[in-house]
């Protein structure tokens, strides 16, 4: 039987990522759903463990929104850094130029320095998938465009961005969707820090403990049973 250990969103938080990998057994296939970076103090050292999980250890690591604001940043950075800019991305930048963490950001010139200091761990992030499906399961960093009629037809940015439309839409894909993205305090309308997972009796599983909030950071180890093991770090 198939085993999945799935590691909802990292934001940076590197501690908080070694303590939950000592819950996996180095057997089951290891799932991250997107968002290694922004925000976090330590994104780099989350890139270079999670490159290296994917290369050695068959690990598979979706594309997130904030790995889709990175790219769009080093593609376009005068147009694109302040969108990233507002959403976290001065962490990441300075994280992978080894500088202070509110070190001024220069978006072109930096742009420059984060292709030539770490080409590895740039090529990594723009090869991440946005999707990953098994029998039992699709595992997404936001959502499916539930409204078509293949889901498999949703758009990359809707793969990252999606919100509302998916939680309240019909899982009607004959699988159970495991995903990250909109922290679970939002979907239940509470404050940060909720350890529960966010379930649908359609199959939905929202996994985001919202880490980089005070939140918790999520493990799950499923099977083609069902959730057999949950694991969460609290914010540290």
């Amino acid at each position: 039987m198939s085993k999945y250990f799935v590691i909802g969103d990292v934001h940076g938080k590197f501690g908080m990522l070694q303590e939950l990998l000592k819950y996996w057994d180095g057997t089951s296939q290891l799932v991250f759903l997107g968002d290694l970076i922004d925000r976090g103090e330590d994104s780099r050292s989350v890139l270079t463990l999670v490159c290296d999980l994917v290369k050695n250890h068959n690990t598979i690591c979706l594309a997130g929104n904030h790995e889709h604001m990175f790219k769009a940043w080093l593609d376009n950075p005068s147009e694109c850094y302040d969108h990233y800019r507002r959403n976290g991305g001065d962490t990441t930048i300075n994280s992978l130029l080894g500088r202070p963490l509110n070190t001024n950001v220069k978006a072109i010139a930096d742009a420059q320095r984060v292709r030539e200091t770490c080409p590895n761990l740039v090529e990594f992030i723009y090869s991440l998938p946005y999707v990953y499906e098994t029998n039992k399961y699709i595992f997404v960093h936001a959502g499916l465009d539930l409204k078509l009629a293949d889901w498999h037809d949703t758009s990359d940015y809707d793969k990252v961005w999606i919100r509302q439309p998916f939680h309240s839409g019909q899982n009607k894909t004959g699988k159970t969707i495991v995903f990250g993205h909109t922290p679970t305090f939002y979907l239940f309308g509470e404050r940060p820090g909720t350890e529960k997972l966010w379930q649908t009796a359609d199959g939905k599983i929202g996994m985001d403990g919202g880490a980089v909030y005070g939140g918790v950071l999520h493990g799950l180890l499923l099977d083609d049973e069902g959730i057999r093991e949950r694991h969460f770090i609290r914010y540290i």
